[in-house]
């Protein structure tokens, strides 16, 4: 039993002299934290803290004093989680929640402030220091009543308490109780510590008294108590702008921004000083340096856009406005700025120009009207708006229409219907209500295609193009006949040379055709009416020997056969086919067929249309065939239209004007040979042979070389017949003669001799009187 009682006593005096060694090891922790203190080593302090409730965690003194030396190094988070376990270990000390008050107050938990500092007032009522943290978390909650009643408690328990009086002033303040407002701010003034706060206030509400001496009074005695007060120059500034005395003010921000030079606040100050003052540039700079110490500060750049807009630089003010609406984005205060900046812009871009419509297809007249393909029933319209503000509005017909924004302005592009409209009408509205009405009205135009039509090389009229080289580039020459005027030209996708004003205009171009058997020509017409026309190639005429003494052939047929008045042949088709077989077997570039001629066509043709071919193609020898019916009246022979009357000479082809209008382009030939059989030639156009024609021979050069304008006529006075001996002989002449080549002067012969053998008048072979001929012979030619 004794035993047992002793290891008992024994286990008690160690646990009480171990806990004794704690709580001094503890306390010399805590008083080397003091010590650290007292020296201003905070960090220093903390750490020795710490290592005390390490080694007692329940050291309720260690948290408070830890608390208080993190709240010196502004670790306020820390602090009140120090406050928060001293709590727990000393719930009735009112010290502890007194510093938790203050550190919410000082975090801005105003509400979790009053409930802790309420909680230290009842533990303990006559401490002064929880009313006033109260009485100033009250103010920040706006309960101002309840913070009076909280100020007026900490008054009785100091009357004579300066901050207690002035906050009790701002209270007050606040209720616009002014009197005893500045009662209790003059009753703060009696301190000795150089507090000069109730001076400002004083300052500020004398000044909203329009008491403009007394606040000027205020702000000096603040000023003499510490002259770098910058508040004090403000307000002292705001009065000199009561007073206009703008100059002063402007000098008082001066020195505060002498005292603050990186405080953004005093430039925005002076900036609107300088404003009001109307010194915009020095606002400017002003503005200029907010904005490089705060760069996302919307009101800077509202500010500086005023300044810009009243020294007209209206470029600058717009990007200050438009910066806002960026932040707008982003800042809440841009975005309270951003419809005041909208409706400066607005204003700022105002003007009074209307918009300017420009129709860029279809482009109208002269006479203000648009031309419309007659078949069309809906019509591409574009265009260009010329308008630097933004478009309210635009319609073309009513029918609201899109647009697309540009540097310039905006383009438009729309598809309208405008089938049995008569105009069309464009309206277009700015923002700022300047509007343009534009009316243009309808010309509906004719829909047919233009005609294409080859002059060199020469194209029948299936289309086809003989070839006279293998020459890998070809130039065309043409003509494009329409009603309207031609918008473009194209000739194997490459454009056309032609002038472009030019009703009917003649083209040229020179394409590749190497390797190529067929080219398109393509015309359209300034109401998109277009004809596309492909031409082959015949190389045929390629292979035809270079050293043809006779050069270029062309053949010309005139075959007329359906009559309107006189009676109708097969006789000029079927001989001008056994003509065409007969020339076959020579070297004939080209033949032309032309069939059923009027008088008119026919004139055309030999004046106009052949002249052009001839020159265009390089033709050196020329034979022209005429079958159908014919007159000869009064020495004078008459090839018979098919749209000729009986009874009136007039409506006849006079052969006359043949080489009237073959005068024009005799030139460009060395060999001309007219054959005609339908009746003698007269003399007027015959020139007869002295002799009988002796035949020449192809290496006679003078006979190829020189020129020859000859003609070959039957010699019957009256109207063609069906089976013409005249013809027969001719082409069997050619198709039976064996040697390289066969004079004309050989063809002549034979046919002579057949027709007299017929007992029918001799054909008449001589030169075309008043056509140059210098003795040369046309030659027939074999192809080799």
């Amino acid at each position: 039993m004794k035993r047992t009682a002793m290891k008992h006593l024994l286990l008690l005096f160690l646990c009480i002299f171990s806990l004794n060694v704690t709580a001094q090891s503890a306390r010399k922790l805590f008083k080397a934290g003091e010590e650290f203190v007292e020296n201003g080593k905070y960090a220093d302090a903390v750490e020795q803290y710490t290592n005390a409730l390490k080694v007692d965690p329940e050291y309720t003194r260690a948290y408070i004093a830890r608390a208080r030396a993190l709240i010196q190094m502004e670790e306020y988070e820390q602090a009140l989680e120090d406050c928060t376990r001293a709590m727990v270990f000393s719930p009735k000390d009112q010290e502890i929640y007194t510093m938790a008050g203050k550190i919410q107050f000082i975090l801005g938990r105003y509400e979790e402030s009053v409930d802790n500092l309420n909680t230290a007032t009842s533990l303990k009522k006559r401490d002064h220091d929880p009313y006033q943290y109260k009485a100033r978390s009250l103010m920040a909650l706006e309960k101002f009543e309840r913070a009076l009643e909280v100020i007026d408690t900490a008054l009785i328990i100091d009357k004579n308490n300066y901050y207690d009086n002035y906050l009790k002033g701002q209270i007050l303040e606040k209720l616009r109780d002014y009197s005893q407002a500045e009662v209790y701010y003059r009753k703060a003034t009696n301190n000795k510590d150089r507090f000069v706060d109730p001076y400002l206030a004083l300052a500020r509400l004398k000044l909203e008294q329009k008491r403009m001496d007394e606040a000027i009074g205020f702000c000096n005695t603040t000023l003499s108590l510490d002259d770098r007060n910058t508040e004090a120059h403000y307000i002292r500034s705001l009065v000199y702008v009561e007073r206009l005395d703008f100059p002063s003010a402007i000098n008082d921000i001066s020195k505060n921004i002498i005292i603050d030079p990186e405080n953004p606040r005093w430039y925005m100050v002076r900036g609107e000083y300088y404003q009001k003052f109307n010194q915009h540039q020095y606002a400017i700079n002003d503005f200029n340096k907010l904005i490089q110490l705060t760069p996302d500060d919307p009101d800077a750049y509202f500010k500086r856009a005023r300044s810009f807009e009243e020294i007209l630089d209206y470029s600058s003010a717009i990007k200050d406005y438009e910066k806002i609406a960026s932040l707008s984005e982003y800042d809440v205060k841009a975005r309270q700025l951003l419809d005041e900046a909208r409706k400066r812009l607005f204003e700022l871009n105002r003007e009074i120009d209307p918009p300017v419509i420009t129709l860029t297809e279809p482009v109208p007249t002269r006479n203000e009207r648009i031309r419309i393909r007659g078949d069309k029933e809906e019509l591409v319209i574009k265009g260009e708006i010329k308008e630097a503000s933004e478009l309210a509005m635009f319609r073309i017909n009513e029918t609201d229409i899109h647009t697309e924004r540009t540097r310039d302005g905006y383009t438009f592009l729309a598809s309208i219907p405008v089938s049995r409209k008569d105009t069309i009408s464009f309206t277009v509205k700015d923002i700022y209500d300047n509007l343009q009405e534009v009316t243009y009205g309808i010309e509906w135009t004719e829909t047919n295609k233009p005609e294409v039509k080859l002059i060199a090389p020469y194209a029948s009229d299936n289309g086809e193009i003989y070839l006279s080289s293998d020459d890998s580039r070809l130039y065309v020459e043409g003509q494009i006949n329409d009603e309207s005027p031609i918008r473009s030209i194209m000739v194997e996708g490459l454009n056309a040379s032609y002038r472009v004003n030019e009703m009917n205009p003649t083209f040229s171009a020179t394409i590749d055709i190497l390797n190529k058997n067929k080219f398109t020509v393509v015309a359209e017409d300034v109401n998109g009416n277009r004809m596309e026309k492909e031409f082959s190639f015949n190389r045929e005429g390629a292979t035809i020997s270079e050293s043809n003494p006779m050069g270029k052939t062309w053949v010309i047929f005139i075959e007329n056969s359906q009559y309107q008045t006189f009676a109708s042949l097969d006789g000029p088709t079927k001989d001008v086919s056994l003509m065409k077989m007969a020339l076959a077997k020579y070297d004939i570039h080209n033949i032309i067929t032309k069939k059923d001629m009027t008088k008119e066509e026919m004139e055309k043709f030999f004046s106009i249309e052949l002249r052009d071919l001839v020159r265009s193609n390089h033709v050196n020898s020329l034979l022209i065939w005429y079958a159908g019916h014919g007159k000869f009246i009064n020495e004078t022979g008459y090839w018979i239209p098919i749209d000729a009357r009986r009874d009136d000479e007039y409506t006849y082809f006079n052969i006359n004007f043949l080489r009237a209008a073959m005068q024009s382009y005799r030139q460009h030939l060395t060999h001309l040979l007219v054959v005609t059989d339908a009746c003698e030639s007269g003399p007027t156009f015959y020139q007869a042979m002295r002799s009988t024609p002796v035949p020449r021979s192809c290496d006679d050069e003078t006979a190829t070389k020189f020129k020859s304008s000859q003609v070959l006529s039957s010699a019957g006075y009256e109207l063609a017949v069906d089976n013409s001996q005249f013809t027969r002989t001719f082409a069997n002449t050619l198709a039976n003669n064996p040697n390289a080549c066969l004079p004309i002067e050989n063809v002549v012969a034979q046919v002579t001799v057949a027709v007299a053998q017929n007992n029918q008048q001799r054909p008449k072979f001589g030169k075309i009187a008043g056509l140059e001929d210098e003795n040369g012979t046309f030659f027939f030619i074999l192809k080799d």
